[in-house]
């Protein structure tokens, strides 16, 4: 595989990783942090910005999971999208423990 797939691969565990807290909070009525809040990635964001901006991080993971042929086959792929997966998961973790405190 080509270069460009495997940084597919990574940006695509992102993605999916960050859908989930922004479907979670939209879901359940909570705000949370978007990039579209004020200021942004601090400030609270609406449910609805929130379910707005899950279903596109959403879209943007299954193109880059095509994109990057992310696979069970290609352990290298599957690694890189775990490892995006995680990085994301735990940089959000520590950045959105102060969230309430805007």
């Amino acid at each position: 595989m080509a270069w460009y797939h495997y940084f597919s691969s990574f940006w695509a565990g992102m993605f999916l990783a960050n859908f989930v807290p922004h479907f979670t909070k939209g879901i359940t009525g909570d705000t949370f942090p978007t990039p579209f809040s004020n200021p942004p990635g601090k400030g609270l964001s609406s449910p609805l910005i929130n379910i707005l901006w899950a279903f596109f991080n959403l879209t943007a993971a299954c193109f880059l999971i095509k994109l990057g042929k992310v696979s069970t086959d290609d352990n290298l792929s599957t690694g890189l999208f775990f490892a995006g997966f995680a990085l994301i998961s735990i940089w959000s973790s520590i950045h959105f423990t102060r969230k309430d405190k805007v």
